[in-house]
């Protein structure tokens, strides 16, 4: 889907197909062969393939050709599922307008180009557009983060509050140990896209001098790296503190399995006294002087009791139980 962007009354106003001299961006959407070449032809450029949005090496994803600037970054989206995915896109200045390619649909993205049309863009120009997506797509990361910070210390404090709660409603080692893993997961996604984002953001720098940008734009590209650099400083926290709390639990699941281990090895101890007296008067022995005491079956019981409570205040006072 080709969808071009032109000021009208300093708003933002949208239109399938290209309008022409007049646009100031366009965004290709899982773009078609004939939508792809209509946009080369006006702009002089030749449009990267997905398979070259994915490449990983720097000079694939940042440079110039044909006169104009090809920036790609791996942006975060959500699926139909709701489950969070990292995909490449593209942004190209070729003269005065902004190209954005894409094969997925960020909230970001939406959010963004629905705000523009609604607010006055004063003086609006392709650098101005891409800065501002920039922005909005940063600001998406770090409420990503902020939410997982926020997911990462409720379990946090399941973890070191319900430890060895066994009731109904107590903690769930598995269901904690999945969520813990889901959490580390988004994080290495938020932290690829940040990653690739803070190089583009130093390359933008550099094409801003060279551009000779107004010092607004540039400010405005320096925040920008400030702000995924320590972006950047709180994920590789909230890492250490998903590993430390991946250890946590495992250490408590290692101490619970002890515990019940411990409480079968006491059982088995307590137990052994008197199954030896039951074993030695189960013997099918004729000659066995006990079997004529007349007392002998009540004191066979006791001493069975007797030796079944011993080893277990023996234990109870050395605080093994």
């Amino acid at each position: 889907m080709l969808t071009s962007f032109s000021i009208v009354d300093q708003r933002l106003q949208s239109r399938d197909g290209i309008a022409g001299d007049g646009d100031l961006w366009i965004d290709l959407l899982e773009p078609q062969k004939d939508e792809e070449k209509a946009v080369e032809a006006l702009c002089g450029i030749d449009v990267p393939t997905p398979e070259e949005m994915r490449e990983i090496e720097f000079s694939s994803r940042l440079y110039h050709e044909d006169g104009a600037v090809f920036m790609t970054a791996l942006v975060l989206s959500h699926t139909d599922k709701d489950d969070v995915i990292s995909s490449p896109m593209t942004f190209i200045l070729a003269g005065q307008r902004l190209i954005t390619m894409r094969f997925h649909e960020p909230r970001f993205f939406t959010a963004f180009t629905k705000r523009a049309q609604k607010t006055a863009m004063a003086g609006a120009s392709a650098d101005s557009v891409l800065v501002s997506l920039l922005e909005a797509c940063l600001d998406r990361l770090a409420d990503i983060i902020e939410r997982v910070a926020h997911d990462i210390d409720k379990l946090s404090s399941e973890v070191f509050t319900h430890t060895g709660d066994r009731r109904p409603g107590g903690l769930d080692y598995r269901t904690t140990l999945v969520n813990l893993g889901g959490k580390g997961d988004l994080l290495s996604d938020v932290r690829e896209s940040l990653t690739t984002l803070d190089r583009l953001f130093g390359y933008l720098a550099l094409e801003a001098a060279e551009r000779r940008l107004d010092k607004d734009l540039k400010a405005r590209i320096k925040t920008l790296s400030r702000d995924s650099r320590s972006l950047n400083d709180h994920l590789n926290f909230l890492s250490q503190k998903v590993t430390f709390l991946l250890d946590a639990t495992l250490g408590l699941i290692n101490i619970e399995q002890n515990g019940i281990i411990k409480i079968f090895s006491v059982a088995a101890v307590v137990f052994l006294p008197p199954t030896l007296i039951a074993s030695i008067y189960g013997m099918n022995f004729h000659f066995m002087p006990e079997l004529s005491w007349p007392w002998g079956y009540p004191l066979a019981i006791g001493g069975m009791v007797l030796s079944a409570i011993l080893p277990y205040l023996f234990f109870k006072q050395k605080g093994w139980l």
